[in-house]
């Protein structure tokens, strides 16, 4: 039986449980005191109706007494669409290596459907370039599904078990949706606040890893030479730098570094700041830096309105975050990539790759095929050609 150990005491993992799994502090939250599905479109504010709605209920709950309540759950990529977001009855914090993982590997096999397929997907990309070659736009992250039939029932637990286990150092997630549980073991930290200090680490630009220590070491020093990826990269941090310098009385933006999964390296900046504002939340810091142009592109408006013509698909969950915030305003909040969405026959899987005026039509594919594979082992699936998967 899989689950964690709390003050010594085993607690069983459920199918309905939010599990949070962070290098920083992490936690299971149970039972559920009040849902908040308000979009969060002006939750940057901390005196909108969003954020004023959010201290109401953690303050009903504490008057309940729900012991030190905590926000948990997920804002979707766009945030005109509701919440996903509830106050737990229980949180657990633990250590994230206490977990005891089934040793039952999971093997998932059924009929794979690309939302688009290889050649919608090039020329998705190729009518991007335009606006972006004559200067209208910066970047645009354009992105597919992979949708997977299963004759045989899912379970999202034991899914993402497998998961966490092939990703140990990644922010790993489990939540339970209306309509499904969204899993994912996301590389990339949007925003951690502990008092008053701030850290994000955004990631733009990457590459496969090679299958060899010379040729692995060839694809980060490629990488990190890579002009079109350190100009990606420079895009996002570029726009935080921006949206939090008036907001912090110290902010650190140091050069790029390189950032590691099993299967991608990653062009990744660790950004510090000192906040100048008591009232800023962790939640609230979230929903300003949400969706950064790592998930959207820049300006926002203008990419986002591009993703919207030509993605023949409705993101919801998928280039949103994750995470929780607690009534002192400290929280962590990831980036919901390296995920799946898992309903009882089905599993829909989603890979974007950042665009800008050098991008090569296929090599952008050739990134979100990386990127899917990387789910598809972790979680089972046969990485076959993408054909005949």
């Amino acid at each position: 039986m899989s689950g964690i150990v709390n003050n010594l005491l085993p607690l069983t993992l459920q199918e309905d449980d939010f599990i949070f799994l962070s290098p920083h502090k992490s936690l299971l939250a149970r039972g559920c005191f009040a849902t908040l599905t308000l979009p969060a479109s002006s939750g940057h504010h901390v005196e909108s109706e969003f954020q004023q709605k959010v201290q109401q209920q953690l303050r009903q709950a504490q008057q309940s007494g729900v012991e030190n309540p905590i926000v948990v759950g997920a804002i979707p990529f766009d945030k005109r669409q509701p919440c996903s977001l509830f106050i737990p009855q229980t949180c657990h914090w633990f250590d994230r290596y206490a977990f005891n993982l089934s040793d039952s590997p999971v093997q998932v096999e059924g009929q794979a459907h690309f939302i688009p397929d290889h050649d919608a997907y090039c020329a998705m990309v190729e009518s991007a370039l335009n606006p972006l070659r004559i200067g209208a736009l910066d970047k645009v992250v354009l992105s597919r599904l992979l949708q997977i039939e299963s004759i045989p029932p899912l379970s999202a637990l034991n899914l993402w078990l497998q998961l966490n286990r092939q990703n140990p150092q990644s922010y790993n997630f489990h939540l339970p949706l209306m309509d499904g549980t969204l899993i994912g073991a996301s590389p990339e930290l949007l925003l951690r606040k502990e008092g008053n200090t701030l850290c994000s680490c955004p990631l733009a630009g990457s590459a496969r890893r090679g299958e060899n220590n010379a040729s692995d070491q060839k694809a980060r020093e490629k990488l990190l030479a890579s002009v079109k990826d350190r100009h990606e990269h420079l895009v996002v941090t570029e726009a935080i730098r921006r949206q939090l310098t008036d907001l912090c009385n110290s902010l650190a933006i140091p050069e790029p570094s390189l950032l590691s999964t099993p299967t991608l390296w990653h062009l990744a900046t660790e950004i510090q700041g000192t906040l100048a504002d008591d009232r800023e939340t962790a939640l609230s810091l979230a929903c300003l830096l949400h969706p950064t142009p790592a998930l959207c592109g820049a300006p926002y408006t203008s990419s986002r309105n591009l993703i919207g013509e030509l993605e023949p698909f409705d993101r919801g969950w998928f280039g949103g975050i994750v995470g929780w915030c607690d009534a002192h305003g400290d929280g962590e909040w990831v980036v919901a990539i390296r995920c799946g969405k898992v309903r009882s026959h089905q599993i829909e899987l989603f890979a974007g790759a950042g665009i800008v005026p050098d991008s090569v039509p296929e090599n952008e594919w050739m990134e979100t095929r990386t990127k899917f594979n990387t789910m598809l082992s972790a979680l089972g699936f046969a990485t076959q050609q993408e054909q005949t998967l």
